[in-house]
């Protein structure tokens, strides 16, 4: 059996997948076989594994700090939310349905537990030490009969229990002790101490509250982590784009319109790490103005989605600024709205049987009940998107798409895919308008490529009249640095040795 810790938070958002990721990353460097596991997620932001599995991006970058491979057993069931509170419920990587949050919890939560036991036992007879990250908090009387995320998981696991709280927003004192009271006594039992998380200022000061915390609760404070900006490291939540603030210094602006069902907005944190460069999140009320490249993202609901486009004016406003020589390129669901028309005649995403595009490629989307998963390589021969006469033979990235998309007339390809989940083929992906303004790609994850990126943005720099960069930024390296800058950061704002001993390592 794998020595266990689980982290609980008292609420949404208040860090327990940065800590879980932290604590993979610390293990990691400990010279043990670790493992994250997050029994059930609810997220628009995901990934395709090798095996073309579909799971949350908080445990793929977990996976990583982990210094594995993501495999879906690391979050068996992930949610995708949809809209008007339903979502598409995924298991083991496949989608099994769409499903209204009170048939999901009443109906179907139960039947999933028992996938979670299995990946549970599996990740128990493989590696030495199970991080295990809940979901929202553990006091939700109205959810706790049917939970799978929380509670029941530590039970069954079984896992100690440290209880998050985030001290930025306020409160974490009545939270903690609000979220302790509400337990019951056996699970109040299992929670073994408690972190204090994202504080700014002199810990000094907060001192007696630590005190006052652990004579109130019995549990001991385990460690106040700092609050840390420009982590670096994947978001799987959109609340996070609040914080993702344009600092408006670069001298190139990307502009990528913040759709209500956003989903791998991820794709872009790559081009936001570049020297120079600006990505702008677009939310409503505000104006494109004059960037100089609009970005459409992928869409979990992509015709209410481009509904909404068109309620705000920004369909509009986009077909101006391409009329003015502004280039605009659409990932996924923002590549099927580039199109002449969507059509969704199994109702797969929405009640929209069929919504017009932009217009601004020659393309047909029509929704299957089928989705495709699949991790791809791809090649790009100078296909002309920006001018560009780059050629790219080994590019990475994975899609995710239940779409359809057919020509109306001779196009240019945006790419060739070459493999699908490591299966030799030969299939065009995408479309590049003649002129070069407009490109629409089904590849996620297309911006990860170190060199394309560079590309993109010095073909971006040349328009401006700005000399090209040499300079190509190994993401993947970055991101390894991070993962270890945040472990340095937590393993010496936490008792480590304590850590060790609630977990029966030491």
């Amino acid at each position: 059996m794998a020595k266990t810790i689980m982290l609980q938070g008292t609420g949404s958002h208040v860090g327990k997948s940065i800590l879980t990721t932290a604590l993979c990353r610390i293990f990691h460097q400990d010279a043990m076989r670790v493992v994250p596991f997050k029994a059930q997620n609810m997220a628009l932001n995901s990934y395709v594994t090798q095996t073309g599995g579909e799971m949350g991006r908080a445990q793929v970058a977990q996976a990583e700090a982990a210094g594995l491979e993501p495999a879906v057993e690391m979050n068996p069931v992930l949610l995708k939310p949809t809209g008007n509170a339903c979502s598409q419920v995924i298991v083991l990587g496949r989608p099994v349905g769409t499903m209204s949050a009170k048939e999901y919890h009443s109906r179907y939560s139960r039947q999933a537990l028992q996938v979670i036991k299995e990946c549970l036992r599996k990740l128990h007879a493989e590696y030495d030490v199970i991080v295990i990250e809940g979901a929202g908090s553990p006091a939700e009387v109205n959810l706790k009969a049917n939970d799978i995320v929380n509670m029941r998981i530590a039970k069954l696991a079984p896992a100690p229990v440290l209880l998050v709280a985030d001290i930025d927003r306020g409160g974490a004192l009545a939270s903690v002790v609000g979220t302790l009271e509400l337990l019951e006594p056996d699970e109040r039992d299992l929670v073994k101490g408690i972190i204090i998380n994202k504080f700014r200022g002199d810990i000094s000061l907060l001192q007696p509250a630590l005190n006052f915390l652990e004579q109130k609760t019995g549990k001991p404070v385990v460690g106040v982590v700092p609050y840390l900006e420009n982590l670096g490291i994947d978001d799987e939540d959109s609340v996070s784009l609040d914080e993702k603030r344009a600092d408006g210094g670069g001298e190139v602006e990307i502009a990528v319109l913040r759709l209500p069902t956003i989903s791998n907005f991820t794709d872009f944190d790559a081009l936001a790490s570049e020297a120079g460069v600006t990505v702008r999140y677009v939310r409503q009320g505000e104006t494109l103005g004059k960037p100089d490249l609009i970005v459409l993202p992928g869409s979990k609901n992509t015709t209410e989605d481009l509904l909404y486009l068109r309620r705000n004016g920004y369909d509009q406003e986009i077909l101006r600024l391409v009329d003015a020589g502004i280039p605009v390129v659409g990932i996924c669901g923002g590549y099927q709205m580039l199109g002449q028309e969507i059509r969704d005649p199994y109702r797969t995403e929405s009640d929209n049987e069929r919504v017009d595009g932009l217009g601004l490629l020659d393309t047909v989307t029509t929704f299957a009940p089928e989705k495709i998963t699949h991790q791809v390589t791809a090649r790009c021969i100078s296909h002309g998107f920006l001018g560009l006469g780059y050629d790219e033979t080994e590019l990475q990235g994975y899609e995710i798409h239940m779409g359809r998309t057919e020509f109306t007339g001779p196009v240019q390809p945006a790419f060739t895919i070459t493999s699908r989940s490591g299966q030799p083929c030969y299939h065009d992906d995408g479309v590049v308008r003649p002129d070069g303004l407009v490109m629409g790609t089904y590849i996620h994850g297309i911006f990860d490529n170190d060199k394309y990126r560079r590309a993109v943005v010095n073909a971006l720099r040349v328009r401006k009249g700005l000399a090209p960069l040499a300079t190509v930024t190994d993401i993947q390296a970055k991101k390894q640095a991070n993962y270890d800058r945040l472990a340095k950061v937590v393993r010496k704002s936490l008792n480590m040795e304590l850590l060790y001993r609630i977990m029966g390592v030491r």
